[in-house]
């Protein structure tokens, strides 16, 4: 599949320091920000800096560094956050049908709280 990236989406906007944001972690290959409208008391998003529209994308053209750095940091957040001991949620929504809003690959790390069954059964 080709991916068509938008180098206009508010993420990437983010990268280039047009619009200011909450870092809660940086490396080389990923930015990590605290979510304007948190749905959890932890709610961070993770995005690589490189041009991934959703996490297939990122994992079958990203640098083999650019994807443990993002595996890394994930780790990292969680760790920071202290939520790696008391159980957390990463969601990554990709395409129209998973309700992706930013077409930039980001995942939502979500903690703090408990956060019920992600899908009800239908």
């Amino acid at each position: 599949m080709a991916y068509t990236y938008d180098p206009e989406n508010i993420f990437a906007k983010i990268l280039r320091g047009e619009i200011p944001n909450r870092t809660v972690m940086e490396t080389e290959h990923t930015l990590a920000f605290e979510d304007i409208y948190p749905q959890a008391p932890i709610h961070v998003l993770v995005i690589p800096k490189g041009p991934y529209v959703t996490y297939d994308h990122f994992a079958s053209d990203a640098s083999d560094a650019e994807i443990l750095d993002y595996t890394r940091t994930v780790a990292a957040i969680c760790k920071k956050l202290g939520v790696e001991g008391d159980g957390w949620r990463m969601i990554s929504n990709a395409g129209q049908n998973g309700v992706q809003e930013v077409p930039h690959l980001h995942v939502h790390i979500l903690g703090g709280r408990g956060l019920g069954r992600m899908l009800a059964k239908v």
